[in-house]
């Protein structure tokens, strides 16, 4: 059964990256039902996980986007070796941020999820973002 629900969430990664409109909602579907899956959440569990996990995966979003412009900013050959110096230290700042909320949101998890659930939520998200970067070179190829 458990593999039966990842090839069905395999197959509609893979066939998400085709997708144009509401490609990333297909995305975040099956991520979701991945880290469903993976986790094995019981319906008390799930209710309260969505919520702590979508704003933990908000907050990180942000801090991923800011180092995004950030290393856009210092590759343009015109930028300033100052400019340069002074996004590599905000980078570094903003990667000590997200270890600061993986840390935080560690502990909010273990109050809903056991260790190794949040253990296999780890994997899960790892697992997820392989097999998307698979799909994406795949098609690229």
């Amino acid at each position: 059964m458990r593999k039966t629900v990842l090839v069905l969430v395999c197959s509609l990664l893979f066939g998400v990256v085709n997708a144009q409109d509401g490609g990333h909602q297909k995305i975040e579907n099956a991520k979701i039902g991945l880290i469903t899956n993976r986790l094995n959440l019981t319906p008390e569990q799930s209710q309260q996980f969505w919520p702590v996990y979508n704003e933990f995966d908000d907050r990180k979003k942000e801090i991923r986007k800011q180092m995004k412009k950030l290393i856009v900013e210092t590759n343009t050959l015109t930028t300033p070796d100052e400019k340069i110096l002074a996004n590599i230290k905000e980078t570094l700042n903003l990667q000590q941020k997200e270890v600061d909320l993986e840390r935080e949101y560690m502990n909010k998890f273990l109050k809903v999820v056991n260790v190794r659930q949040l253990a296999e939520l780890y994997k899960a998200e790892q697992m997820f973002t392989q097999m998307l970067i698979q799909r994406l070179n795949r098609k690229q190829q």
